[in-house]
């Protein structure tokens, strides 16, 4: 558990009000995803050592930079493995989660995951985010998926009018990585955008970004 701990400090550093329940959900999460990733391999296997900083924390600057209030709806679009969806509904428990994928056998570790966690606030789906019609959110999250111009196709028919949060607008929260000047310039769209490695002092943050879409 020390070591754990001693992981988990990445995340503490930069975040300092979870609960009791909150940091053991965290520290379960790495056992949890060593052990499914032996057999559905959800992340590379290089990787899995550095998960609380190249995949929880990563998902997470997501929330050092909106601050969702109880009772939104937000829906991960090809979630994967279960990043950014997871780590977010963890920090934010009062917030409605539908985590979606188009492969069958990565949404399998999140429910997995989701369950041995006792995330009440995670649902999943196995689809296309085009075929998703019965509902609407407040927020879309994205993390790598694909192209912004087709991140934000799919999105703007998922999002709600109404806002809830003073400061935001609805719309589309993306991490990226790597020179986006191009794709900003081809999707035709001036989204907010965040620096990660001026949000998070770690290298592994350079060349990383935020960026949001109003709608």
């Amino acid at each position: 558990m020390e070591e754990t701990a001693g992981k988990l400090e990445i995340i503490t550093r930069f975040f300092t009000d979870f609960s009791e329940k909150q940091l053991e959900q965290l520290a379960l999460l790495e056992p949890l995803y060593k052990e499914w990733n032996e057999k559905i391999n959800v992340i590379s296997r290089k990787d899995i050592d550095s998960l609380y900083e190249k995949h929880v924390l990563h998902s997470l600057s997501i929330a050092a930079l909106f601050d969702f209030p109880p009772g939104l709806d937000i829906v991960d679009l090809g979630t994967g493995g279960g990043f950014p969806g997871i780590p977010l509904a963890i920090m934010f428990p009062g917030v409605n989660f539908l985590l979606v994928d188009s492969i069958g056998k990565k949404l399998k570790v999140v429910n997995e995951v989701a369950a041995a966690l006792q995330l009440t606030n995670i649902k999943t789906r196995h689809t296309r985010v085009e075929e998703i019609t019965d509902k609407k959110f407040d927020f879309v999250v994205s993390r790598a998926v694909a192209p912004l111009a087709d991140l934000w196709r799919w999105s703007k028919p998922l999002l709600k009018k109404e806002r809830k949060m003073e400061e935001f607008k609805n719309g589309l929260i993306c991490l990226k990585g790597g020179d986006l000047t191009v794709e900003i310039e081809q999707s035709g769209l001036k989204p907010h955008t965040w620096q990660l490695r001026d949000v998070f002092d770690q290298d592994f943050f350079t060349e990383k970004y935020l960026l949001y879409v109003p709608v």
